[in-house]
């Protein structure tokens, strides 16, 4: 039974938010507009018949609003704008409409909600995004760089990239016009600065994940082959709350299943759906590289290091994981099966063993 008087949308955007509320016994609609004031805003539904539900996109403006309205009193749902349903013929969109929209797709409960992580998770979330954007930070001034020199006909053929070697023989190409040294030293620096600031942001993420609210969850994941400190922890703030799915339906959160499209006697399977999100996608598909190596006897250095803290469950279901990934690699790997698509299929299968243990209690 729904038990909401008033039903609100809001179309909030960064200097305004637009509201419309929906009287559920008589139908009647209230609108108003707001500078991006959420006391205005809360102060207005509190003026509606009550108790009121109020709701708004997922969006660049975050979950600070709906943390103030649920802090007065008022409850929130924040939407998930893929699924938000809209009529196909509606070709008229105004911060009106799309308040009206929303209010009535919450009175209509069809609503897919988005769960609004606490305060220390969105933080750890925040840092573990600055060390993705870092990273892409590092590929593109190392890229600038590399394309410097090999405009002026300096190739390296001395082994693997980006090493001590590698740096050296960089240094060594310094020498030219003072143009082209300006431009060596600003290309050399921006590499440099990136590094020192990734350097900055893995010894945080290395003192999070031994001591934090999300340890435990890291310490379990790190029993798996593939899930350093880094993606450990960024899939444990990225996740958060492992209880929200199963083993099999986190990897359909995490859009690692194929899309389909099947209709009567015909089914066809395409490529992944990719929806959800897209960093814990990326790091899964990552480690799952790693289960296509030979298991050895004795697990690598880094591997017992991180398993040194785990119950001895969280070891034993670490093994079995390694050992499941590794016999399904070989087993694409005689079917022929391309090595893209493959990895894809154990990262969906990775996603599950990681929610068995981050569900564990210790």
């Amino acid at each position: 039974m729904n038990i909401y008087r008033t039903h609100v949308g809001l179309d909030v955007h960064a200097r305004s938010i637009v509201a419309q509320a929906i009287h559920s016994d008589t139908g009647e609609v209230t609108w108003k507009k707001f500078p991006y004031d959420p006391a205005a805003v809360i102060d207005w539904v509190r003026g509606l018949a009550v108790p009121a539900l109020t709701t708004y996109e997922a969006g660049p403006t975050g979950y600070d609003l709906s943390r103030r309205l649920t802090g007065a009193g008022i409850a929130c749902v924040i939407a998930a704008p893929s699924k938000l349903q809209r009529p196909p013929g509606d070709r008229v969109k105004t911060d009106k409409n799309d308040a009206l929209h929303l209010a009535h797709l919450l009175q209509l409960g069809q609503i897919t909600p988005v769960r609004v992580p606490t305060i220390d998770e969105e933080t750890a979330r925040d840092l573990v995004r600055a060390r993705e954007d870092c990273r892409h930070d590092l590929m593109a001034s190392r890229h600038r760089l590399s394309k410097l020199l090999l405009r002026h006909g300096h190739v390296y053929d001395g082994g693997g990239t980006w090493t001590r070697k590698h740096d050296v023989w960089i240094r060594e190409h310094r020498a030219g016009t003072i143009a082209y040294q300006y431009a060596f030293d600003a290309s050399y620096e921006a590499v440099a600065q990136v590094l020192a600031r990734r350097d900055r942001l893995d010894a945080e993420i290395e003192r999070m994940a031994d001591a934090s609210e999300f340890a435990p969850v890291v310490t379990r994941l790190g029993c798996l082959r593939g899930m350093g400190a880094l993606t450990s922890l960024a899939l444990a703030v990225e996740i958060a709350d492992w209880d929200r799915f199963t083993g099999k339906t986190i990897g359909t959160y995490l859009g690692l299943t194929p899309s389909e499209y099947s209709s009567g006697t015909s089914r066809r399977l395409g490529g992944i759906t990719k929806t959800g999100n897209s960093h814990a996608r990326r790091l899964l598909v990552e480690a799952a590289w790693h289960h296509r190596k030979q298991l050895r006897q004795q697990p690598t250095s880094a591997l017992t290091l991180r398993q040194q803290n785990a119950s001895q469950e969280a070891r034993l279901r670490g093994q079995a994981g390694n050992e499941r990934l590794h016999k399904q690699w070989e087993k694409f790997v005689a079917r022929r099966k391309k090595a893209t698509i493959a990895n894809v299929a154990i990262a969906r299968e990775l996603s599950g063993w990681c929610w068995s243990l981050a569900i564990m209690t210790d």
